[in-house]
């Protein structure tokens, strides 16, 4: 079945030119803890292009996530998969990711920090055009995404796969962007979404939601598995929306 899903994924998604894409392990740190994302881009592409920093799920900077990079890679963005846990720090059970998740959930300080330390080095990648920046994430990176755009970091546009909606410091006031919601309408996570609305009104932030209809968490990635009973499941109809609309809200914002 999940090699059926996986097929699902590859043809819900733009197709990427492997021989052209530059891939490359970047380590850096964060406080004295060493990281390690994940940089690809088109080499045959030339001048400088958008940047999108990606942010993995709460299991870690995986193969899904690098996926994703290189799908944005095709679509002609450096794309930089930050590392928000730990070199190597790959959660393999879903205790072991709510660990992992749950330390930096608990202090928004080190949350933000962490996020800061990967924006730094998209920003910096010479291929980078510093004035056309996004960041985009799923599930807790999408939380990762929203709150590095509530620190007031300078971004054309945030986007939120099936993301954390929930914040201890509602700081919309700091969003330089636009910001792209993107969430199943089943997710349990929506508890979160009227404190989230209510923050997005209060400081006029240019926004938009889009839900779609029996898609419940972690609807994008086919290792979710395929039954929604479990409250996390993929959806192709919804991972194929949602992967057009991203496309279609980077287009906007960039000035394509």
């Amino acid at each position: 079945m999940r090699i059926a899903l996986a097929t699902l994924i590859l043809l819900a998604t733009p197709a990427v030119a492997e021989a052209k894409l530059h891939r490359e392990a970047v380590a850096y740190n964060q406080g004295g803890q060493a990281l390690e994302g994940y940089l690809v881009y088109d080499e045959a592409q030339a001048g400088k292009r958008p940047g999108v920093m990606v942010v993995h799920e709460w299991w870690g900077l995986n193969a899904y996530v690098k996926r994703r990079a290189d799908q944005l890679a095709g679509l002609g963005y450096v794309a930089f998969a930050a590392d928000m846990y730990g070199k190597g720090k790959v959660a393999t059970t879903r205790d072991q990711a709510k660990q992992y998740a749950s330390a930096l959930y608990g202090d928004n300080a080190l949350w933000r920090a962490r996020a800061k330390a990967g924006w730094e080095q998209l920003v910096k990648r010479p291929q980078v055009d510093p004035a056309r920046l996004a960041a985009m994430g799923y599930c807790f990176g999408g939380g990762t995404a929203l709150e590095l755009a509530r620190t007031g970091t300078p971004m054309a546009g945030v986007v939120t796969f099936h993301g954390s909606l929930g914040t201890p410091h509602p700081e919309a006031s700091q969003i330089k962007g636009k910001v792209l919601v993107l969430h199943g309408a089943d997710d349990a996570n929506l508890k979160d979404l009227p404190a989230f609305q209510a923050e997005m009104r209060q400081h006029h932030t240019n926004y938009q939601l889009n839900l779609y209809g029996g898609a419940v968490h972690a609807f994008s990635n086919p290792e979710a598995g395929n039954d929604p009973s479990k409250g996390a499941a993929y959806d192709a109809q919804a991972d194929k929306r949602s992967w057009d609309a991203m496309g279609a809200f980077f287009r906007e914002v960039f000035g394509q």
